[in-house]
């Protein structure tokens, strides 16, 4: 049984696909009341990591610990919409059955004024609230997002993470975050897993971009840009 404490936790977790090794000995804690983020390069495993996390994939090797009747609420990267599907944003969110608090939800998320908009034409940010949305109905003590900034444009992005940031202050549940982001995601997590198949760092941001594997995989520059951002954002 794990401490309370703690939301969900993999022990020397490995996946292989055929020949391919898609993730190798990898350990994570996620606690509550804690923004952990996974960094890496194109197929370094994040997303496989995630799978095995909401229970999709089930590893060759390691276990995975959940908390006793964990929520965990899901945003998934990207959803394909059937153009011609006649689908509202107040449709799509009540698919999964209406919630007593589903109003304050979607003022939280900045949603309500986008409720009788077809999905099909909203803006990236606007899916990216809305996905943020039915992912919280759940009530979710745990809160999993697969590149929540995707298409995004800038301002967007520093509004979202602020919005990912006060979610976890107002409810206290843990977030496991995936993004290719270097900058702003450094300056909006508690604690970075930099995956590259394995575990090549991980820890506070500022030990993370430090650290040699870091820099070999993001190069010095992406440490230095960081360092001037960080500065700017105390």
């Amino acid at each position: 049984m794990l401490p309370n404490n703690i939301l969900v936790q993999a022990d020397n977790i490995s996946v292989k696909f055929q020949c391919h090794t898609a993730l190798d000995n990898v350990s994570l804690t996620v606690q509550r009341g804690e923004i952990v983020t996974l960094i890496g390069p194109n197929g370094a495993g994040k997303s496989t990591l995630v799978r095995v996390v909401l229970g999709l994939s089930i590893p060759q090797e390691g276990q995975i610990f959940r908390q006793q009747n964990i929520r965990i609420g899901y945003m998934p990267q990207h959803l394909n919409i059937d153009p011609v599907l006649p689908l509202t944003v107040a449709r799509f969110i009540n698919l999964g059955g209406a919630k007593k608090d589903i109003q304050h939800t979607l003022e939280e998320v900045g949603i309500v004024k986008l409720l009788n908009r077809p999905l099909q034409n909203i803006s990236g940010g606007e899916m990216q609230r809305v996905l943020l949305a039915r992912a919280l109905l759940r009530q979710p003590d745990l809160l999993v997002l697969d590149e929540p900034i995707q298409g995004v444009d800038v301002a967007g992005q520093y509004e979202l993470y602020e919005l990912i940031a006060q979610i976890r202050n107002r409810y206290g549940c843990g977030i496991l975050m995936v993004s290719h982001d270097l900058h702003l995601v450094m300056a909006a997590t508690d604690n970075v897993v930099c995956l590259n198949q394995h575990i090549c760092c991980s820890g506070h941001p500022e030990t993370v971009t430090k650290h040699p594997a870091y820099l070999e995989l993001f190069g010095a520059r992406a440490a230095r840009d960081l360092a001037i951002y960080t500065h700017h954002h105390k």
